[in-house]
């Protein structure tokens, strides 16, 4: 059919014009010149579309990655070809581990100069390729409805991830009649009927089953049916990596998170268990603590594993009973809750809770500042609604260890374990959802990596409070350090600057605290200044995690090597 000439736009305004069809209303970038045509589109729609320009490309990938994370819609993504694309590879990362849905659009050269190694050139089909789900270009400015449509539905379809688009520069001023495409429609499997009642019959004969949890798109909805139908038939429930606010932390049957501040008790549990019913978690190597809680390739003990994609089922580890299914999707087939009494299995559960609750039992500290207590004193005063983002680093061994996490609040972390990500997550968090309190959990290296985004939050309105571990060390390295080559410092450790005089000259309240009793009142104070802040907690590096000190690390190593050398 022939398209009114009225319908005649350029490419950079069918690009955007999609967006607002597929619900996109918030977009995150550094500008550059290879895309201005789709920056020029977006002058008009300022009252429709918040374009929120970041100080780094990493940052700017980051916030796209935690409003996916957040929203359940593609963050969207906008950075300039070649250098920026780099900058902001960490994000699409993050996004695939994560299984966030993302779209990073990256301007690109001009499609005359292709394969000439012209001035910022990257073929982002082959450097994306493995770490997306889609890696594509736009040679034709008519298909930008197409390729949008295209993005949007692999984002969030299956297991979501990442997908990265090329926009050669002359594609995007080019102008040219074109149909719109109509909004996506995510699609997601759903399990068969049959299988619940296979489920239910392996259930039976189980004397130690646990549940893990895990992965992304469980809305509030599915977590209540989850809380459910682990409270009605007694089963302890588990969450994998950073994905403890699947579960409300306070009810009798969570166990724990199998992550890297869980109850050490977790572990042996699931080993001593003899059936395992996973839903939505990947079986990957920190789930499983380097793959030792179960056998391959045929798993021991039973396994029952619900994942959306088909090719993570068996991966690993060969499930006695496998569903194709979203999390989503399977909660809400699983109508009938109550399988079982209660107290079926109520000393296993007993049990289980009670490792938890001893692992969350705050320890006798000798410091000036005790982080225990102040992730104490934080929990008390945040509400259920409150959203916490983490960062990489022993440092989030506190606020995974201590706070408490149910919906709707939410937990955002990278489970792919990236620096810098806390910041920025925060500022895109605090953007998405101003009406809710936002803490930002960093250490001293991570925020030396992306604090500069503060002044994003404050450009924009944004209001997050970030929380600085500063221990002067990359404290996770020197741990191992430590534990592998004892008081062989190197690399490891940190000269800072005056981050509250930082945090301060980018417009954020900040303070700098030193003793226990002195956390509670600047917090509050952060909380009601009505701007991003800043509290950096000035934590003693010999406590360098919430389990151990450098002292025993150094003697345990001692002990090791003592033990080797009577051995030979």
């Amino acid at each position: 059919m022939t398209l009114p000439f009225s319908n005649a736009r350029t490419g950079g305004k069918i690009l955007v014009d999609q967006l607002l069809i597929h619900g996109a209303d918030m977009a995150f970038c550094v500008p550059g010149e290879s895309y201005l045509e789709v920056l020029d589109a977006l002058f008009d729609l300022r009252d429709r579309f918040k374009l929120v320009n970041a100080r780094h490309e990493a940052g700017a990938a980051n916030m796209a990655e935690a409003y996916g994370k957040l929203t359940g819609k593609p963050g969207i993504c906008m950075v300039t070809r070649g250098p920026g694309a780099c900058h902001a590879a960490v994000g699409v990362h993050t996004a695939f581990q994560d299984s966030t849905p993302m779209i990073m659009l990256i301007g690109q050269v001009g499609r005359d100069m292709m394969d000439r190694e012209a001035f910022q050139e990257i073929d982002y089909r082959q450097m994306f390729g493995p770490v997306a789900k889609w890696a594509a270009q736009i040679d034709v400015t008519a298909r930008i409805p197409e390729y949008i449509a295209r993005a949007f539905h692999i984002a969030t379809s299956g297991r979501p991830g990442p997908v990265v688009l090329a926009l050669p520069e002359d594609m995007l001023t080019e102008v040219t009649q074109s149909g719109d495409a109509v909004c996506y429609r995510a699609t997601q499997p759903s399990p068969p009927a049959q299988v619940f009642p296979q489920i239910r019959e392996l259930l039976e004969d189980a004397k130690k089953p646990m549940i893990l949890v895990g992965g992304p798109g469980w809305s509030d909805r599915a977590c209540a049916q989850l809380q459910g139908f682990a409270e009605a038939n007694g089963v302890p429930v588990a969450t994998s990596f950073r994905r403890q606010d699947i579960l409300d932390n306070r009810s009798s049957c969570f166990a724990g998170d199998l992550g890297t501040s869980g109850p050490p008790a977790l572990v042996q549990r699931f080993k001593e268990a003899d059936l395992l019913f996973v839903i939505g978690a990947r079986l990957g190597e920190m789930t499983t603590q380097g793959y030792s809680i179960l056998s391959a390739p045929r798993a021991r003990p039973k396994l029952v594993h619900v994942h959306a994609d088909a090719n993570e089922l068996g991966k690993v580890f060969t499930p006695d009973i496998a569903v194709q299914s979203s999390s989503d999707n399977f909660m809400a087939g699983l109508t009938d809750v109550s399988w079982f009494d209660a107290d079926r299995w109520r000393g296993w559960r007993d049990s289980a809770r009670a490792d938890y609750l001893n692992a969350v039992a705050p320890p006798a500290c000798s410091q000036a500042l005790d982080v225990a207590a102040t992730m104490i004193e934080l929990g008390k005063r945040l509400g259920d609604d409150a959203i916490v983002t983490l960062d990489a680093g022993n440092h989030t061994g506190w606020p995974q260890r201590y706070l408490t996490y149910a919906r709707p609040g939410r937990q955002i972390g990278p489970t792919n374990g990236a620096m810098g990500y806390s910041v920025p997550a925060a500022v895109a968090a605090s953007l998405v959802h101003p009406d809710r309190t936002v803490i930002g959990c960093v250490g001293d290296g991570g925020f030396m990596m992306s604090g500069q985004e503060i002044s994003t939050a404050v450009q924009h309105g944004g209001k997050p409070i970030i929380l600085l571990f500063n221990n002067n060390m990359y404290g996770t390295i020197r741990m191992h350090q430590e534990r592998e080559h004892p008081s062989r410092v190197v690399g490891t450790d940190l000269v800072n600057p005056d981050f509250v005089a930082m945090a301060e000259a980018m417009g954020a309240h900040a303070e700098r605290i030193t003793r226990t009793a002195d956390f509670a009142p600047a917090l509050e104070r952060a909380i009601t200044a009505g701007r991003p802040a800043l509290i950096e907690l000035c934590t003693d590096p010999e406590q360098i995690s919430t389990r151990t000190t450098i002292t025993k690390l150094r003697v345990a190593s001692e002990q090791r090597r003592v033990q080797a050398a009577a051995g030979e």
